[in-house]
Protein backbone atom coordinates (compact mmCIF):
# COMPACT_ATOMS: atom_id res chain seq x y z
CA UNK A 1 0.00 0.00 0.00
CA UNK A 2 1.45 3.47 -1.30
CA UNK A 3 1.57 6.58 0.88
CA UNK A 4 -2.24 7.33 1.07
CA UNK A 5 -1.39 10.74 -0.08
CA UNK A 6 0.30 9.85 -2.91
CA UNK A 7 -2.91 7.80 -3.61
CA UNK A 8 -4.52 10.94 -3.84
CA UNK A 9 -2.73 12.62 -5.73
CA UNK A 10 -2.38 9.98 -8.38
CA UNK A 11 -6.17 9.37 -8.48
CA UNK A 12 -7.48 12.83 -8.86
CA UNK A 13 -5.93 13.01 -12.79
CA UNK A 14 -4.51 10.68 -14.86
CA UNK A 15 -2.92 13.48 -16.54
CA UNK A 16 0.67 11.28 -15.40
CA UNK A 17 0.15 8.16 -16.54
CA UNK A 18 -1.34 9.82 -20.39
CA UNK A 19 2.07 10.98 -20.69
CA UNK A 20 3.71 8.00 -19.69
CA UNK A 21 1.62 6.40 -22.06
CA UNK A 22 2.99 8.30 -24.61
CA UNK A 23 5.88 6.11 -24.70
CA UNK A 24 3.82 2.96 -26.01
CA UNK A 25 1.60 2.76 -28.97
CA UNK A 26 -1.85 3.04 -27.47
CA UNK A 27 -6.06 3.30 -29.04
CA UNK A 28 -6.61 7.03 -28.27
CA UNK A 29 -9.05 6.98 -25.10
CA UNK A 30 -8.95 3.76 -23.84
CA UNK A 31 -7.16 4.72 -20.73
CA UNK A 32 -8.50 3.58 -17.54
CA UNK A 33 -7.60 3.07 -13.66
CA UNK A 34 -7.29 -0.51 -12.67
CA UNK A 35 -6.07 -0.33 -9.75
CA UNK A 36 -4.56 1.62 -6.54
CA UNK A 37 -2.35 -0.20 -4.38
CA UNK A 38 1.27 -0.26 -3.75
CA UNK A 39 1.29 1.63 -7.03
CA UNK A 40 -0.78 2.67 -10.26
CA UNK A 41 -2.42 0.08 -12.66
CA UNK A 42 -4.31 1.24 -15.47
CA UNK A 43 -5.80 -0.66 -18.34
CA UNK A 44 -5.68 0.68 -22.06
CA UNK A 45 -5.51 -1.11 -25.61
CA UNK A 46 -3.48 -1.28 -28.28
CA UNK A 47 -4.81 -2.25 -31.49
CA UNK A 48 -7.87 -3.15 -29.31
CA UNK A 49 -5.89 -5.58 -27.05
CA UNK A 50 -5.78 -4.84 -23.67
CA UNK A 51 -2.28 -4.31 -22.10
CA UNK A 52 -1.61 -2.55 -18.81
CA UNK A 53 0.51 0.68 -17.55
CA UNK A 54 1.87 0.33 -13.84
CA UNK A 55 3.18 3.71 -12.36
CA UNK A 56 5.41 3.33 -9.56
CA UNK A 57 7.17 6.33 -7.53
CA UNK A 58 10.50 6.21 -6.62
CA UNK A 59 10.30 6.43 -3.87
CA UNK A 60 8.05 3.26 -3.59
CA UNK A 61 10.25 1.10 -5.62
CA UNK A 62 13.67 2.08 -7.30
CA UNK A 63 14.84 1.37 -11.32
CA UNK A 64 17.49 -1.11 -10.28
CA UNK A 65 14.18 -3.32 -8.38
CA UNK A 66 12.27 -3.12 -11.06
CA UNK A 67 15.14 -4.43 -13.29
CA UNK A 68 15.54 -7.27 -10.98
CA UNK A 69 12.05 -7.75 -10.66
CA UNK A 70 11.61 -7.97 -14.82
CA UNK A 71 14.74 -9.99 -14.82
CA UNK A 72 12.94 -12.51 -13.07
CA UNK A 73 9.83 -12.55 -14.87
CA UNK A 74 11.94 -13.01 -17.87
CA UNK A 75 14.03 -15.70 -16.40
CA UNK A 76 10.39 -17.30 -15.33
CA UNK A 77 8.81 -17.38 -18.86
CA UNK A 78 11.99 -18.62 -20.84
CA UNK A 79 11.09 -21.25 -18.75
CA UNK A 80 7.74 -22.00 -19.26
CA UNK A 81 6.29 -20.73 -16.32
CA UNK A 82 3.60 -18.46 -17.38
CA UNK A 83 3.81 -14.34 -16.29
CA UNK A 84 2.59 -11.61 -18.35
CA UNK A 85 5.43 -10.19 -20.39
CA UNK A 86 6.63 -6.52 -20.19
CA UNK A 87 6.48 -4.52 -23.27
CA UNK A 88 9.44 -2.85 -25.13
CA UNK A 89 8.34 0.97 -25.28
CA UNK A 90 8.78 2.36 -29.02
CA UNK A 91 11.96 3.36 -27.39
CA UNK A 92 12.65 0.12 -27.31
CA UNK A 93 12.85 0.26 -23.26
CA UNK A 94 10.84 -2.15 -20.69
CA UNK A 95 11.31 1.22 -18.34
CA UNK A 96 10.37 4.37 -18.67
CA UNK A 97 10.68 7.53 -16.24
CA UNK A 98 8.97 11.19 -15.95
CA UNK A 99 10.49 13.85 -13.72
CA UNK A 100 8.28 15.95 -12.02
CA UNK A 101 8.12 18.53 -8.85
CA UNK A 102 6.89 15.60 -6.69
CA UNK A 103 9.57 13.07 -7.80
CA UNK A 104 10.11 10.50 -10.60
CA UNK A 105 7.32 7.96 -12.16
CA UNK A 106 8.65 4.87 -13.04
CA UNK A 107 6.39 3.16 -15.75
CA UNK A 108 6.48 -0.49 -17.11
CA UNK A 109 3.81 -1.67 -19.56
CA UNK A 110 2.29 -5.55 -19.68
CA UNK A 111 0.32 -7.00 -21.21
CA UNK A 112 -3.22 -8.74 -20.16
CA UNK A 113 -2.94 -12.43 -18.49
CA UNK A 114 -5.86 -15.07 -19.98
CA UNK A 115 -8.03 -16.80 -17.64
CA UNK A 116 -10.49 -15.92 -14.71
CA UNK A 117 -9.37 -15.11 -11.33
CA UNK A 118 -10.76 -18.11 -8.86
CA UNK A 119 -12.46 -17.43 -6.02
CA UNK A 120 -11.64 -18.52 -2.24
CA UNK A 121 -15.30 -19.35 -1.51
CA UNK A 122 -15.98 -21.59 -4.39
CA UNK A 123 -12.40 -22.68 -5.28
CA UNK A 124 -12.27 -26.75 -5.40
CA UNK A 125 -9.66 -29.24 -4.15
CA UNK A 126 -8.33 -30.10 -7.89
CA UNK A 127 -7.73 -26.27 -7.98
CA UNK A 128 -5.81 -25.85 -4.90
CA UNK A 129 -3.59 -28.51 -6.03
CA UNK A 130 -2.62 -26.70 -9.33
CA UNK A 131 -2.35 -23.53 -7.48
CA UNK A 132 0.28 -25.21 -4.91
CA UNK A 133 1.80 -26.98 -7.78
CA UNK A 134 2.29 -23.64 -9.61
CA UNK A 135 3.71 -22.31 -6.58
CA UNK A 136 6.09 -25.05 -6.38
CA UNK A 137 7.20 -24.64 -10.11
CA UNK A 138 8.10 -20.90 -9.60
CA UNK A 139 10.22 -22.20 -7.00
CA UNK A 140 11.86 -24.98 -8.33
CA UNK A 141 13.24 -22.44 -11.06
CA UNK A 142 13.74 -19.87 -8.67
CA UNK A 143 16.66 -22.49 -6.90
CA UNK A 144 18.63 -22.51 -10.03
CA UNK A 145 18.06 -18.30 -10.42
CA UNK A 146 21.39 -16.70 -10.45
CA UNK A 147 20.64 -13.00 -11.07
CA UNK A 148 22.94 -11.22 -13.63
CA UNK A 149 22.93 -7.76 -12.25
CA UNK A 150 20.57 -6.09 -10.11
CA UNK A 151 19.23 -8.26 -7.29
CA UNK A 152 16.03 -8.30 -5.78
CA UNK A 153 15.76 -7.08 -2.22
CA UNK A 154 15.95 -9.56 0.84
CA UNK A 155 13.90 -10.22 4.37
CA UNK A 156 16.84 -7.98 5.89
CA UNK A 157 16.10 -5.16 3.66
CA UNK A 158 12.51 -5.60 4.95
CA UNK A 159 13.71 -5.74 8.29
CA UNK A 160 15.80 -2.72 8.25
CA UNK A 161 11.93 -1.00 6.52
CA UNK A 162 10.22 -2.39 9.89
CA UNK A 163 12.41 -0.98 12.61
CA UNK A 164 12.56 2.41 11.05
CA UNK A 165 8.78 2.47 10.70
CA UNK A 166 8.01 1.35 14.08
CA UNK A 167 11.14 3.73 15.63
CA UNK A 168 9.40 6.28 13.91
CA UNK A 169 6.09 5.75 15.52
CA UNK A 170 6.18 6.32 19.50
CA UNK A 171 4.33 3.62 21.18
CA UNK A 172 5.72 0.76 18.71
CA UNK A 173 7.88 -0.78 21.68
CA UNK A 174 5.87 -4.25 21.28
CA UNK A 175 6.49 -4.01 17.60
CA UNK A 176 9.93 -3.62 17.63
CA UNK A 177 10.43 -6.54 20.37
CA UNK A 178 8.38 -8.33 18.14
CA UNK A 179 10.81 -7.70 15.46
CA UNK A 180 13.78 -8.77 17.24
CA UNK A 181 12.23 -12.33 18.34
CA UNK A 182 11.02 -12.76 14.49
CA UNK A 183 14.89 -11.74 13.25
CA UNK A 184 16.25 -13.84 15.72
CA UNK A 185 14.22 -16.40 15.08
CA UNK A 186 15.19 -16.15 11.04
CA UNK A 187 18.56 -15.76 11.54
CA UNK A 188 19.02 -19.55 12.76
CA UNK A 189 17.16 -21.17 9.79
CA UNK A 190 18.84 -22.47 6.90
CA UNK A 191 19.76 -20.38 3.76
CA UNK A 192 20.44 -23.41 1.58
CA UNK A 193 18.71 -23.47 -2.01
CA UNK A 194 16.24 -26.24 -1.47
CA UNK A 195 14.51 -23.75 1.45
CA UNK A 196 15.65 -20.11 0.63
CA UNK A 197 15.63 -17.94 -2.55
CA UNK A 198 13.69 -15.72 -4.67
CA UNK A 199 9.73 -15.46 -3.97
CA UNK A 200 7.08 -13.88 -4.96
CA UNK A 201 5.52 -13.24 -1.62
CA UNK A 202 1.82 -12.22 -3.52
CA UNK A 203 0.93 -15.85 -4.96
CA UNK A 204 -2.74 -15.03 -3.81
CA UNK A 205 -5.92 -15.97 -6.34
CA UNK A 206 -6.38 -11.94 -7.19
CA UNK A 207 -2.83 -12.16 -8.84
CA UNK A 208 -3.21 -15.44 -10.34
CA UNK A 209 -5.20 -16.66 -13.63
CA UNK A 210 -6.99 -19.73 -13.99
CA UNK A 211 -7.26 -21.12 -17.63
CA UNK A 212 -8.87 -25.12 -16.90
CA UNK A 213 -8.06 -26.56 -20.18
CA UNK A 214 -4.37 -25.80 -19.91
CA UNK A 215 -1.56 -27.22 -17.84
CA UNK A 216 0.13 -25.01 -16.43
CA UNK A 217 -2.98 -24.18 -14.80
CA UNK A 218 -2.33 -20.77 -13.76
CA UNK A 219 -0.74 -17.31 -15.27
CA UNK A 220 0.58 -15.31 -12.87
CA UNK A 221 1.38 -11.20 -12.40
CA UNK A 222 2.25 -8.80 -9.65
CA UNK A 223 6.23 -9.77 -8.90
CA UNK A 224 6.88 -6.17 -7.62
CA UNK A 225 6.49 -7.64 -4.02
CA UNK A 226 9.35 -10.76 -4.87
CA UNK A 227 12.15 -11.15 -2.22
CA UNK A 228 14.61 -12.78 -1.16
CA UNK A 229 13.34 -15.08 1.56
CA UNK A 230 12.57 -18.54 2.66
CA UNK A 231 10.08 -20.49 0.23
CA UNK A 232 7.66 -22.04 3.24
CA UNK A 233 6.94 -17.53 3.45
CA UNK A 234 5.23 -17.76 -0.20
CA UNK A 235 2.97 -20.70 1.14
CA UNK A 236 2.17 -18.78 3.98
CA UNK A 237 1.12 -15.91 2.38
CA UNK A 238 -0.44 -17.86 -0.34
CA UNK A 239 -2.65 -19.53 1.82
CA UNK A 240 -3.72 -16.64 4.37
CA UNK A 241 -7.43 -16.13 3.87
CA UNK A 242 -7.46 -20.33 4.50
CA UNK A 243 -4.89 -21.16 7.39
CA UNK A 244 -6.58 -18.44 9.09
CA UNK A 245 -9.59 -20.16 9.35
CA UNK A 246 -10.50 -23.22 11.33
CA UNK A 247 -13.27 -24.86 9.60
CA UNK A 248 -12.86 -27.97 8.44
CA UNK A 249 -13.15 -27.28 4.67
CA UNK A 250 -10.74 -24.58 4.69
CA UNK A 251 -7.91 -27.41 6.48
CA UNK A 252 -9.34 -29.74 3.78
CA UNK A 253 -8.34 -26.96 0.86
CA UNK A 254 -4.94 -26.22 2.46
CA UNK A 255 -4.24 -29.97 2.26
CA UNK A 256 -4.65 -30.02 -1.17
CA UNK A 257 -2.59 -27.16 -1.53
CA UNK A 258 0.00 -28.64 -0.22
CA UNK A 259 -0.33 -32.20 -1.69
CA UNK A 260 0.11 -30.22 -5.28
CA UNK A 261 3.29 -28.42 -3.81
CA UNK A 262 4.63 -31.58 -2.92
CA UNK A 263 4.70 -32.85 -6.20
CA UNK A 264 7.10 -30.84 -7.38
CA UNK A 265 8.96 -29.13 -4.17
CA UNK A 266 9.82 -30.73 -0.97
CA UNK A 267 7.86 -29.69 2.00
CA UNK A 268 8.69 -31.44 5.39
CA UNK A 269 6.50 -31.57 8.50
CA UNK A 270 9.12 -29.59 10.55
CA UNK A 271 8.56 -26.79 7.47
CA UNK A 272 5.21 -26.56 8.41
CA UNK A 273 5.20 -26.54 11.41
CA UNK A 274 7.34 -23.77 11.64
CA UNK A 275 4.19 -21.45 9.01
CA UNK A 276 2.95 -20.01 12.51
CA UNK A 277 6.50 -18.10 12.93
CA UNK A 278 6.52 -17.10 9.48
CA UNK A 279 3.11 -16.05 9.83
CA UNK A 280 4.14 -13.71 12.50
CA UNK A 281 6.88 -12.24 10.31
CA UNK A 282 4.09 -11.28 7.43
CA UNK A 283 1.40 -10.02 9.79
CA UNK A 284 4.30 -7.72 10.91
CA UNK A 285 5.24 -6.24 7.84
CA UNK A 286 2.16 -5.80 6.33
CA UNK A 287 1.36 -4.19 9.80
CA UNK A 288 4.64 -2.11 9.13
CA UNK A 289 3.55 -1.53 5.78
CA UNK A 290 0.31 -0.01 6.80
CA UNK A 291 1.83 2.34 9.30
CA UNK A 292 4.31 3.98 6.41
CA UNK A 293 0.89 4.40 4.59
CA UNK A 294 -1.09 5.85 6.99
CA UNK A 295 1.88 8.38 7.52
CA UNK A 296 0.53 10.31 4.86
CA UNK A 297 1.13 14.19 6.32
CA UNK A 298 -1.41 17.14 5.70
CA UNK A 299 -4.37 16.73 2.15
CA UNK A 300 -5.60 19.84 1.63
CA UNK A 301 -9.02 18.09 -0.43
CA UNK A 302 -9.99 14.47 0.31
CA UNK A 303 -12.27 12.77 -2.35
CA UNK A 304 -15.35 10.86 -1.09
CA UNK A 305 -13.46 7.73 -1.16
CA UNK A 306 -10.48 8.62 1.07
CA UNK A 307 -12.60 8.70 4.53
CA UNK A 308 -13.81 5.17 4.07
CA UNK A 309 -10.05 3.81 3.08
CA UNK A 310 -8.33 5.13 5.78
CA UNK A 311 -10.86 3.76 8.41
CA UNK A 312 -10.53 0.26 6.50
CA UNK A 313 -6.64 0.30 6.98
CA UNK A 314 -6.77 1.64 10.32
CA UNK A 315 -9.02 -1.08 11.04
CA UNK A 316 -7.11 -3.89 9.64
CA UNK A 317 -3.32 -1.86 11.14
CA UNK A 318 -5.65 -2.22 15.10
CA UNK A 319 -6.11 -6.56 14.13
CA UNK A 320 -2.32 -6.98 12.94
CA UNK A 321 -1.49 -5.26 15.83
CA UNK A 322 -3.81 -7.14 18.10
CA UNK A 323 -1.78 -10.20 16.87
CA UNK A 324 1.37 -8.93 17.96
CA UNK A 325 -0.43 -9.14 21.47
CA UNK A 326 -1.96 -12.05 21.30
CA UNK A 327 1.93 -13.65 20.41
CA UNK A 328 3.06 -12.30 23.61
Amino acid sequence: MMDLGNMVRGVASDALAQSLLQFWEYDEGTLELWRASSNFVYAFNCNQVQYFLRLSFEQDNSIEQIKAELAFMQYLQSNGFPTVTPIQSNNKKLIETLKTPDGTYIAVVFNAANGINLDEDTITEKQMEAWGKSLASLHCLSKKYEPVSDRRKSWLDTVQFMESVFKKHPGEELALQELREITNWLQSLSTAKDVFGLIHYDFQLDNLFFEEDKDPYFSVIDFDDAMYHWYALDLVTALDDFIVDDNPQSKLLVHSFLKGYRTKMALENDVVAQFPQFQRYANLYKYARLLKSLDYGEINDTPPWFNNLKVKLVHVADKLRNTINYTK
